[in-house]
């Protein structure tokens, strides 16, 4: 049985792509001093009885580097919007033109900035221990298949894991990288 054994590497690093697509979202959410339509990406609206995602309910547009604008499609749900973006903790305040929605992008100071890569750090952890629990399965189904495989496939195999994992991390650490620059850029 073990000597046929073969790890699907493939769905294992699909996986370990997936942690890294996710920690991705999560950095795009974080407020950089830029505009960009993705921070409003996690803000849902009560529309029409169940939460909806901003996008949704009207169009996002960064018409200018500090400013974006949502142009809310219903008139009756410019207030909720308008509401959940104060209620979302993005310090944003949203000023109302119509069904025109502005929201100005104050400058971060050093303090705020220093938070913010302090949370990136964490999201960055939190998809690492993702990757090196994905690591560990793959650890186990070798394991698991061990009697009767040759020690050399046991290496082989676990060799692979390890590589996978280490590419992954690195991914991870050089996405960190560069959201902190974006976020220590003044």
């Amino acid at each position: 049985m073990a000597e046929d054994f073969e790890l699907d590497t493939d769905d294992l690093a699909r996986r370990m792509d997936g942690a890294i697509a996710n920690l991705r979202v999560e950095l795009a959410s974080l407020r950089t001093g830029r505009a960009s339509g993705s921070m409003l990406e996690p803000i849902m609206v009560d529309a029409y009885g169940s939460p909806t995602p901003i996008n949704q309910v009207g169009t996002v547009n960064v018409p200018e580097p500090r400013m974006v604008t949502i142009n809310v499609w219903d008139k009756g749900l410019v207030n909720k919007v308008e509401k959940a973006i104060r209620e979302s903790g993005l310090g944003i305040n949203p000023q109302m033109n119509g069904t025109i929605i502005m929201l100005p992008i104050p400058e971060l100071n050093e303090e705020r900035r220093r938070e913010l890569t302090k949370v990136a750090g964490q999201y960055a952890e939190s998809t690492r221990v993702s990757i090196r629990n994905l690591r560990r399965d793959g650890m186990d189904q070798i394991k698991k298949a061990k009697d009767g495989m040759a020690d050399d496939d046991q290496k082989f195999w676990e060799a692979a894991v390890q590589e996978l994992t280490d590419a992954h991390i690195k991914k991870v650490d050089e996405t960190l990288e560069t959201k902190q620059a974006e976020i220590m850029q003044v």
